[in-house]
Order: structure tokens, then C-alpha cells, then sequence
């Protein structure tokens, strides 16, 4: 008996048509058919990546079945987003715009054909959305209810042509407004007074940054300019290239501005670990913080397509993040959402918001870059502000600067000792300290150094910093082979990151690989353009050391035009004018270092360039003398 029984089984349904095809149709034809087919192939990849399956499309309608009802959703809202992104580079009147219901029902299976009123629902859900947006039936809401954000609005019971009892009709939009719907024309009007006068509140409240924000997105929005590949100072990757710029702080706190600053370094050290994307460094996004600069000018000053822009605002623990994605080289603003959280799911939004440019920019994840992208490393807010001001004030690079880093990484490893980025920033400041000779016991802080950089590879063995400080502390024990092998491990974690390209570049040079050291510089100076005076000193050194001393002239020369008053770049033109008997300039170069510098010695310089080859150091220090400059 059991043979005959018809195949049941519950499905997530998804339904798509396209609003007005009939007109399209008339209107053109051919220009509405290669649109659809262009179309219906995004929706199926998504469909595919959301683990569903594309069931039927007949005509200008996609059905598709999920086994999850919350990869429909998030599925329809890709869906939307993609479309979106694509009409803004058609015309108005060949804009072709989808409508999405989405439902969880019983279905009869024939094949690879599904039946029944669990398909037919999600057609009616489709029919009551709006174009570009998602209905979904009571059955689905119930399962997506405090699974992930969205906006939502309850339509209240609806009745649908053939279905025999009404259903309940929710509005979803991915705004990330929350799980709470808001009733609409169901509140009862005993509650309106209640619900007029919480809306007047929150909007007096909030009215200030409400604008503020709104003027901000006008004119971002508004006046995007197209980028001119003509004008680019490089030329742009095959790779999608990103720019991340500083996110700007519109809560009336000032304090906030970590929050904003921290948010953004922590984007661009997750993007950096993909291999299949080119993400220029925080250093260079940076140096836009306070500026008002255009889109089509930063994509030209950076050479990258793409730029994310956006804005935090906090109100006591609710925080609001509004963000855009923006393709330069078109001039269209790809995608563009706001997530209201508290502020502890800030680490939460932060992986959505990862994932969410990866899909807008067509970027697949192998499983390991996922798995690294996905892992929180700390889920204190406390400890990870404190790591932000640990890192502001390390920068400055002075004694004052560096030990009050410690103190705050200190601080933050205590509020969250299984955090690791804590102990590589601790790592980071003890041997600093030691080289700088800002310590009395340089021997004990090497020791320090050792055991927080292992500390943290241990706690975090997919994290790059902790190799990167094995790394420099094995060059400072000349084992340049350990140290070379903590840096490619460092480089595999983060193929993008600026720092790791850099420390691996300037160790490669030292352990006797110049050639393969220039070239990885170079790549690194591509990816911190604005850094660029000091990739020119690693660049140049590693050029005397390959003995290429005409490209170390260029090079110097190019430094020296952006830091006149550096010491490093009359360093190498010194070395390499002398290598090509230019000796009058050589000995002006030595002059003009020693003003900058009245005690350098070539003793303490060749010291610090730990040269593996005594035949490096031997020319170094040989060039270096024949310019004149003091050798202790």
C-alpha cells in the first residue's frame, strides 16, 4: 500500500516575476529578453549558493525550493539587491524589477516538478509584494522570527484567490531594522495613542543624527561621479579591487570615533584575507579620515573600482550602521542597506557585512577563508577598544606612545584573556622597546616578546600577527630560514594584508633573495599608495643589496620629493651614487645625512640591516665610506 502513496514533503518556496514584462515586451522586444535571460542567470546562481534549486521559469517567473526557510530570504533579498545593482545601469524605461513571495508548505514532488498549495501560496505572497520587494506567508515568518535582522511589516490576514483561508502577510525589507514587526493598519485604535507617542519620542531623539545621516547620503548618493581609467595613478587589478574608507562618526560622542575607527580596521583586516580580492591598506584609506573627497577621486587616487562608505551612530546600546557600496568606474551605487543592533552584535554585523560586499562583488570563499572570516575573535566590546587605542597610540612610535600601548593592550588581554590579538600587540611593543634601546633589560623583553608572540599563535593558530612577530624576533636571532617560514605562513593567512607583504619583502632581502624582495615591495607599495615613502625605503635598500643602483637613484630620489628631511633615502643615494662614481653627488648626499643625523655611524647601520652575506655587508659599508660618511 505504502508503494503507491503520493510524494510529500515540506519546502521552502520562492516565486519571482517581473513587474510590467507584458509592456517591456511591447516596448523592446529583444532588449527585454536578453535583459530577463541576464537577470534569470544571477537569480540562479544565487539560488545555487543559498544551497535551493531553480524548480521551473516559465516566462518572466523563477520558482525555486529551499530546504532552509532562511536561506530564502536571505536568498530573495540578494536576489533584490542584484537586480537593483543591475538596473541602475539601464535606462528608466528598460528597468526591469522583480516581485518575490516566499512561503513554507507541503508539496507534492513529481520528478523534478513540485505541486500543490505550498507552491501556490508563495505565488500569492509574490502577487501582494511591491516591485523590488518580499512577502512572505505566516508559515515562513514563524520560522526566520529572531534568526537574523530584517525590517518588517505585518499586512495583517489576507485572502488569496484559491487558497480557502486567510493567510498572514508579512512585508520584509533587509534594512535590519529587527525581528519586531510593526502592525500597520492592524493596531487597534486603543493602542494608537501609545504608538504615536513612543514614534514622537524616538523621533526627537534621534531627529539630529537622523538628518545628519540623510544629508550625508544625499550627496554620496546624488553626485557619484564616474572614475576615469584614464586618470588612475595605477592600473587597476584583474582581481576586483576594494577600498574601505574610514567610517565616519555621527553619534553626538566623540568617543565614538573609536568605535567607527575600530570598525573599519577590522573590515579591511577580514577582506585582506581574501585571496581572490585586491584591498587597499587601512593606512591608505586612512589618510581620507576628515576630508570630503569624491568617490571617482579616491578610485583614481588608489586605483580600485569599488569603494565602501559609511556611518556609525550610537545611542546609548543600540547602534545604528548605515553603509554603500559603490562601483567608481560606473558611477552607481551597487548596494546600500542600514542595520540598527545592539552594540554587542556589533561583531555579529560585522561578518554579515563581509559577507554581504563578497556576494555584491562576486567573490567566492574557499573553505578555509570562510571558516577565518566566520571566527569572532572576542566578544567583548571593552577589550576590543582597548585593542584599538593599543594600536592608535603604538603607531606613534615613540617611548611615551609605545608604552602606553602596552598599558592598554595589557588592559585588554585582562578582560579577555582568550583573545590573542592582545599578545601580539604585547609582543609587538616589547620588542620595540628592546631594539629602540628604550629599556633597561632588552634581553628580558626579547624573552617577554617570544613567549606572548607563542601565547598567541596557540590561542589563535589562523590569526596572522602572531606569526609575523616570530617572524621578526627569529631576524633578530639571524635564523633567517624560521624567520622566512613565519612570514609565508603569515602571508597565507592574509594574502592581502600590507603588513605581512611588507615584513616579508624586507626580511627576503636580508636573508640574501633581493630580486624576489623588490618585486614583493612592490606589490605591497601597490597596496598602501599613500604609505608610499616608506615602502621607498625598503625598496631602496633592498635595490643597493641587489646592486641594482640605478633603480636605488630613482627610487631615493622619488622618496626624497614626498620627505625631504628623511634620513633613509640619502642613506641609499649616497651608497648608490657612489657604486656609479657619481662621487661629488655621493659626498652631498652624506653631507645633507649628516645634518639630518649628527651621530650616524655606517658601524650602527650595517649592524641594524642584519645582513645575512658578509659580501652584502662588506659593499654596503665600502659604498658607504667612499661618500664620505663616518664609520664609528
Amino acid at each position: 500500500m505504502t508503494e503507491n502513496l503520493t510524494k510529500r514533503k515540506l519546502s521552502a518556496i520562492l516565486s519571482a516575476d517581473a513587474k510590467d514584462y507584458s509592456r517591456l515586451m511591447r516596448s523592446d522586444e529583444e532588449a527585454t529578453v536578453h535583459t530577463l535571460t541576464r537577470y534569470r542567470s544571477v537569480i540562479t546562481g544565487l539560488v545555487s549558493r543559498y544551497q535551493g534549486r531553480v524548480v521551473d521559469s516559465p516566462g518572466d517567473n523563477i520558482l525555486a525550493e529551499f530546504a532552509s526557510v532562511v536561506h530564502a530570504v536571505q536568498c530573495g533579498f540578494d536576489i533584490q539587491a542584484s537586480v537593483q545593482a543591475e538596473n541602475a545601469k539601464l535606462s528608466d524605461d528598460h528597468r526591469m524589477e522583480f516581485r518575490i513571495g516566499i512561503n513554507l508548505g507541503d508539496v507534492i514532488q513529481e520528478g523534478k516538478r513540485i505541486y500543490g498549495d505550498g507552491v501556490n501560496v508563495a505565488a500569492r505572497m509574490e502577487s501582494l509584494a511591491e516591485a523590488g520587494g518580499i512577502c512572505v506567508s505566516g508559515s515562513a515568518y514563524d520560522q526566520i522570527e529572531n534568526k537574523f535582522g530584517f525590517g518588517c511589516e505585518y499586512l495583517g490576514e489576507q485572502a488569496v484567490k484559491n487558497i480557502s483561508t486567510p493567510i498572514r502577510v508579512y512585508r520584509l525589507t533587509p534594512d535590519g531594522a529587527g525581528q519586531e514587526c510593526t502592525i500597520g493598519t492592524q493596531v487597534r485604535k486603543s493602542s494608537k495613542r501609545l504608538v504615536f507617542a513612543v514614534v514622537l519620542g524616538l523621533l526627537i531623539l534621534t531627529a539630529g543624527s537622523f538628518f545628519a545621516w540623510n544629508i550625508y547620503q544625499h550627496q554620496a548618493t546624488a553626485s557619484i561621479e564616474s572614475a576615469s581609467l584614464d586618470k588612475m595613478a595605477y592600473p587597476l587589478p584583474e582581481k576586483p579591487s576594494i577600498a574601505v574608507l574610514p567610517f565616519k562618526n555621527f553619534s553626538g560622542d566623540e568617543k565614538d570615533s573609536l568605535i567607527a575607527k575600530s570598525l573599519t580596521e577590522d573590515l579591511i583586516t577580514a577582506l585582506s584575507r581574501v585571496q581572490e580580492l585586491f584591498v587597499i591598506a587601512s593606512a591608505s584609506s586612512f589618510a581620507y579620515v576628515g576630508k570630503t573627497v569624491k568617490i571617482s577621486q579616491v578610485s583614481e587616487e588608489l586605483g580600485v573600482r569599488y569603494i565602501l562608505d559609511g556611518s556609525i551612530q550610537r545611542s546609548k546600546d543600540r547602534l545604528r550602521i548605515n553603509v554603500q557600496l559603490v562601483d567608481a568606474i560606473a558611477g552607481h551605487q551597487m548596494w546600500a542597506d542600514r542595520f540598527d543592533r545592539k552594540v554587542e552584535d556589533l561583531f555579529i554585523l560585522q561578518d554579515d557585512l563581509v559577507r554581504r560586499i563578497l556576494v555584491e562583488l562576486q567573490v567566492r570563499l574557499t573553505d578555509g577563508e570562510s571558516a577565518r572570516i566566520a571566527s569572532r575573535k572576542t566578544q567583548n566590546l571593552d577589550a576590543w577598544l582597548l585593542f584599538g587605542q593599543g594600536n592608535h597610540e603604538g603607531w606613534k612610535l615613540t617611548p611615551e606612545g609605545m608604552a602606553r600601548a602596552r598599558e592598554l593592550f595589557e588592559a585588554a588581554r585582562k578582560k579577555d584573556p582568550n583573545w590573542s590579538r592582545p599578545l601580539g600587540g604585547l609582543s609587538w611593543t616589547y620588542w620595540y622597546e628592546a631594539r629602540m634601546g628604550w629599556t633597561d633589560n632588552p634581553d628580558e623583553w626579547m624573552r617577554k616578546s617570544i613567549e606572548l608572540a607563542e601565547k598567541a599563535v596557540e590561542l589563535a593558530p589562523d590569526d596572522p600577527g602572531g606569526y609575523q612577530m616570530l617572524s621578526m624576533l627569529a631576524l633578530s636571532k639571524r635564523n633567517y630560514d624560521q624567520a622566512i617560514s613565519y612570514r609565508e605562513k603569515a602571508l597565507a593567512l592574509a594574502p592581502n594584508d600590507w603588513v605581512a607583504l611588507s615584513g616579508f619583502g624586507s626580511i627576503l632581502y636580508k636573508a640574501g633573495e633581493p630580486e624576489r624582495a623588490i618585486d614583493i615591495l612592490k606589490k605591497a607599495l601597490r597596496l598602501n599608495p599613500r604609505k608610499a615613502v616608506v615602502m621607498m625605503w625598503s625598496i631602496g635598500d633592498a635595490q643597493i643589496v641587489a646592486r641594482h643602483y640605478k633603480d636605488a637613484i630613482e627610487t631615493s630620489n622619488q622618496a626624497i620629493a614626498r620627505q625631504p628631511d628623511s634620513m633613509y633615502p640619502h642613506i641609499f643615494l649616497a651608497a648608490a651614487y657612489s657604486a656609479v662614481g657619481r662621487l661629488k653627488e655621493a659626498r652631498t648626499e652624506a653631507e645633507r645625512l649628516l645634518q639630518i643625523n649628527p651621530k650616524f655611524t655606517i658601524s650602527s647601520w650595517i649592524k641594524s640591516r642584519l645582513l645575512k652575506n658578509p659580501s652584502d655587508t662588506k659593499q654596503y659599508a665600502k659604498l658607504l665610506a667612499k661618500a664620505g660618511l663616518p664609520e664609528n
